[in-house]
């Protein structure tokens, strides 16, 4: 009797052996948002001072190519320094085989409105579709 009463505890205890996944991906979650914000914040490293206006944020998901124009007219593809000249020709070359033909453009608030509409055309001419202004927003006034 003994004997037959130790098989129907043996039986009736068992270890529960599920673990929780809620709070794992809980944090998997929260990493991933902080991860998404972040990562829009790398700059490229060329000083330029941007004016301010108050517009919608764009979303870089890949590397996009950025047109710099600094305050002294130095005109940088990426990080590449060119000649208004070359322009053309190097984004002809590199939109061959690209799919997207986008670009964004920064321009140093006090470079004359007049060369950076020259840079624009250039950058048309080399069969741009998309022609993207990068700005600053604008300083809160206290």
């Amino acid at each position: 009797m003994m004997r037959s009463q130790r098989r129907r505890n043996f039986h009736t205890k068992k270890a529960m052996a599920e673990i929780n996944v809620t709070p794992f991906v809980d944090v998997m979650l929260v990493l991933l948002i902080i991860f998404m914000v972040t990562a829009p914040m790398l700059s490229m490293g060329i000083d330029v001072n941007l004016p301010r206006v108050q517009a919608k944020s764009v979303d870089v998901a890949e590397e996009k190519l950025v047109l710099t124009i600094s305050e002294s007219k130095d005109i940088y593809l990426n990080k590449n320094k060119l000649a208004l000249g070359e322009l053309n020709a190097k984004l002809e070359a590199i939109f061959s085989s690209r799919i997207d033909r986008e670009i964004f453009l920064r321009a140093d608030r006090n470079v004359p409105y007049g060369f950076v509409v020259e840079v624009m055309s250039e950058v048309r001419k080399a069969g741009v579709d998309k022609l993207g202004m990068i700005t600053e927003p604008p300083e809160e006034t206290k």
